[in-house]
């Protein structure tokens, strides 16, 4: 359980670092800090999905809550405008707890007030329930006969997420109530949405509130301003053992309901973390937040790259599936994933990405279909599911090595020397890859180092499969190529001055960059590097690379190097991959470290270093693992607060 007191709660400087997340299995999510001040666009109660899992709208960014006792009138909601916090419901915030779901308790003067938030799997729907728990510890009595009363207005903007509303005339400020419900559509052509609340006062407002200001936008360089709308005003009666529920949906949802489908919620959960590899409380939550970034695709199953902007990136999904789906149990999810994507396979590629607004896919990926490969190598080890992966997946697995020998798009295709080579030079393939304008900020056309190792690793596993399957022909070419392909490598990547590998080789160059990508070149099932040279390049990657939340992406030499991820776009895209640290490169690192270094000593060492990333837990995203951090000391955490190859590559390697 996390659980902060009163200490955090009622500093706004500490509470505002930390966010929940509720998700719903279809790709929305309610969000939000500990204390109910929205500092994201990104953050609501009902962020849905319109096209799971995509077209993300925020529809209700907030209640503000008020009990009114008498006279006297607590304002638990926060927001920020210009100058000011207002209200500070924050004062009255004693308690906030995820067991399993986001819980908020406010003592008020001879009350407690429990509010517990969250979503109904497969549905675009939040609940929020209040419970008054009666007299509070320590506080004076309200009185007797004080009449109690919860007034809710609900602040909503109907946006798509990336986006913020202003002040406009286009707004229909109706709403349709009937004794239990209320339902608004404030635009033509966007989703109604329908808030239940089993009875009370409606009084139509119409009210604008203006200037909210988001303050992780404003540092992140972005607009951070934004106008909410307020059409109504429920005020509902209380008693000091009052229960209210309210339910806001895209879709007409009986408040009675609610009950049921947080019992439902709370067994699915339970059912979830019950298959933890360890039974310790930082496995289990982290295969609690795995669970989070599995989501419905049609008919099939993906991984959303990262909360609270990102899709589904394939390249991302396949990194992650292994520790996502295997390593908690899930053997049912991979194979939907596996079957979804190969539903997508053309020329030899999977698409990198699907677009947040339902685009055709995007196939800009050198790496993500060899990442394909090796996440069905690895669920054929765990499952040991032969009759699968005949059926479904290995002749499309011998089409996408074809397509790459004789070569597919973006000039991906094998040279004379077996490797893998890719590039127009305006277009960046790997995973790094950010560009701002014409500038390419890493660029790595040629032969990448990783790319290599994927490549062999996927040669070995095909020859592997067919020697499996009784395929004499497929075996003996593969493992011809495959074996071309690492007397290649060895002689063309071995950097004598560093002692380490470069980091790509094309023909007229070798970036000698001291990079986390020649890792993979030692922790994928198949490696091609001698245990002499391993030894020697992880030395050089524990020394120049290694903080305590994941791997620098460039070493702090490197005249390049920027050690601070911070400012506006620009700047930040400039430092993603030019020194940031990225948790998820923790999971090849400890596991190119345990198979070179197989000793006790190896593994307590892994353990230390697993020790900040699990402290992590209970600082930004709750619950979840970062995308990124700061090269540079304290190694403050950036990015998505909640990253699926994070969380998948410490579940992968801290049951080894």
């Amino acid at each position: 359980m996390i659980r902060f007191g009163r200490e955090v709660c009622s500093n706004l400087d500490n509470a505002l670092t930390r966010e929940w997340l509720e998700t719903n299995g279809i790709g929305g999510f309610a969000s939000s800090t500990i204390v109910g001040l929205n500092t994201r666009r990104y953050h609501g109660l009902l962020v849905a999905a319109t096209q799971p899992p995509v077209g993300r709208m925020v529809l209700l960014s907030k209640l503000e809550e008020t009990v009114i006792a008498g006279e006297r009138r607590y304002e638990l909601s926060a927001n920020r405008y210009p100058g000011v916090v207002h209200p500070q419901g924050h004062r009255f915030l004693t308690q906030f707890k995820l067991e399993p779901f986001p819980v908020f308790t406010y003592a008020l003067d001879g009350l407690e007030v429990e509010k517990t938030v969250f979503m109904v799997h497969g549905e675009n729907t939040t609940v929020v329930q209040y419970a008054l728990k009666g007299d509070a510890p320590n506080s004076p009595s309200l009185g007797d006969g004080a009449v109690l009363r919860l007034e809710l207005r609900p602040l909503l903007a109907f946006r798509d997420y990336h986006s913020l509303t202003h002040e406009n005339r286009a707004i229909d400020p109706h709403v349709k109530t009937d004794r239990t419900s209320v339902m608004v559509r404030p635009y033509p052509g966007l989703p109604a949405l329908y808030l239940s609340h089993g009875g009370g006062l409606v009084a139509p407002s119409g009210h604008w509130y203006r200037r909210l200001e988001y303050d992780a936008e404003r540092a992140r360089g972005l607009d951070f301003v934004e106008d909410l709308f307020n059409p109504y005003v429920l005020t509902i009666d209380l008693n000091p053992r009052s229960i209210v529920i309210i339910v806001a949906s895209t879709e007409p949802v009986e408040r009675s309901r609610a009950e049921t489908a947080r019992h439902n919620e709370e067994d699915r959960r339970r059912a979830i973390t019950s298959r933890s590899p360890k039974p310790d409380e930082v496995t289990r939550t982290l295969v609690a937040a795995a669970d989070q970034f599995i989501v419905d695709r049609g008919a099939g199953q993906t991984i959303i790259a990262g909360y609270h902007w990102f899709s589904d990136w394939s390249r991302d999904t396949m990194i992650a599936l292994p520790g996502l789906a295997l390593a908690t149990g899930r053997a049912d999810v991979a194979r939907h994933i596996l079957i979804e994507f190969v539903r997508h396979v053309d020329r030899g590629m999977i698409p990198n990405r699907f677009p947040d607004a339902g685009e055709a896919p995007e196939y800009t990926s050198v790496d993500a279909t060899l990442w394909f490969l090796y996440a069905v190598q690895m669920f054929l080890t765990s499952t040991r599911d032969d009759a699968f992966v005949r059926a479904n997946l290995y002749d499309v697995l011998n089409d996408i090595v074809t397509w790459h020998v004789r070569g597919t798009r973006h000039g991906i295709h094998v040279d004379d020397d077996e490797l893998l080579t890719a590039g127009p030079a305006d277009r960046p393939l790997t995973w790094m890859d950010v560009k701002i304008g014409d500038w390419i900020v890493t660029p790595r056309f040629g032969k990448p180092v990783e790319v290599q190792a994927l490549w062999h690793n996927a040669l070995r596993f095909m020859e592997a499969l067919a020697k499996r399957f009784g395929d004499e022909p497929r075996r003996v070419q593969h493992a011809t190529m495959a074996g071309r392909a690492r007397r290649s490598f060895n002689r063309l990547f071995w950097n004598p001055a560093g002692r380490c590998l470069y980091d790509v080789v094309d023909a007229a160059s070798r970036d000698d960059s001291i990079r986390p990508n020649q890792v993979l070149a030692l922790s994928l099932p198949f490696s091609m590097v001698p245990r002499a040279k391993a030894t020697s390049i992880l030395d050089t990657v524990e020394r120049l690379l290694l903080t305590p939340y994941g791997l620098r992406t460039l070493a702090p030499a490197d005249p390049r190097y920027r050690g601070r991820y911070d400012g506006g776009p620009r700047s930040r895209d400039a430092a993603y991959h030019q020194g940031t640290a990225w948790p998820w490169l923790m999971g090849p690192f400890i596991s190119a470290y345990l198979r070179v270094h197989r000793t006790t000593r190896a593994r307590a060492k892994v353990a230390e270093w697993l020790k900040p990333l699990r402290n992590h837990l209970s600082e930004a995203g709750l619950g979840q693992v970062s995308e990124v951090f700061d090269g540079d000391a304290p190694h403050r955490p950036g990015g998505c607060i909640a990253q699926a190859w994070s969380v998948a590559e410490l579940l992968r390697v801290i049951r080894v």
